[in-house]
């Protein structure tokens, strides 16, 4: 009797399993691992491109310097904000951490295109090759950091609007699935832009 028992008992355990799986699947758990996992695919690409732009600084430092030592407090800045950043250990789930690594990040941007505005004023260091490398790949970063940065904000917005969604809402409160906190740069269109020089049209000289 009790060998009978047995594998009802186990086909019976495969049966809940079928339709807890079922049931999950309709009240929206599987889009919510994916659009989890979504956020987190694109949160890592845009750490990716930061640290793409501060793998850059020591060698557009190193190569400023070689021409324009005098202007060490724009170097220091530079390389105190690349210092700030790197000890940041963010958490993208958490707005206050968030938010510290955005403002950084500007100060980052803010100082770099400090630096190049500068870099107009020295008409050798203009034309050294491996500074306009350097500006070149910068500025192409910056434009892979805006992009990373879209993509973001835009599958974050995406997970928020389902998991404020019903049923999914329900699966998500069950779960401990909360909202993400968003990106909230006050001006997103004028960080986006990359900083530009132009090399075309000569400065003057410094006095």
């Amino acid at each position: 009797m009790r060998k009978q028992i047995l594998p009802a008992l186990q086909h019976f355990r495969v049966l809940l399993l079928l339709l807890a799986a079922a049931a999950l699947s309709g009240c929206g758990y599987n889009n919510i691992q994916s659009a989890d996992e979504g956020t987190k695919q694109a949160w890592a690409e845009v750490v990716n491109q930061y640290q793409r732009r501060a793998d850059l600084i020591p060698n557009l430092v190193n190569t400023v310097k070689g021409y324009a030592q005098q202007e060490k407090d724009v170097l220091t800045r530079v390389t105190e904000a690349r210092s700030r950043v790197g000890q940041i250990q963010v958490n993208p789930a958490d707005t206050g951490s968030l938010k510290q690594f955005e403002t950084a990040q500007a100060e980052m941007g803010s100082a770099l295109s400090r630096l190049l505005v500068v870099a107009e004023n020295y008409p050798q260091l203009k034309s050294d090759q491996n500074f306009r490398e350097l500006q070149a790949e910068l500025a192409g970063t910056e434009n892979r950091i805006t992009v990373a940065r879209k993509r973001y904000i835009d599958s974050v917005n995406a997970y928020n609007v389902m998991i404020r969604q019903f049923p999914v809402n329900l699966t998500a409160m069950v779960f401990g699935y909360d909202q993400k906190p968003q990106f909230t740069v006050e001006n997103e269109r004028e960080i986006s832009r990359p900083p530009t020089v132009d090399f075309g049209t000569p400065a003057p000289a410094p006095k």
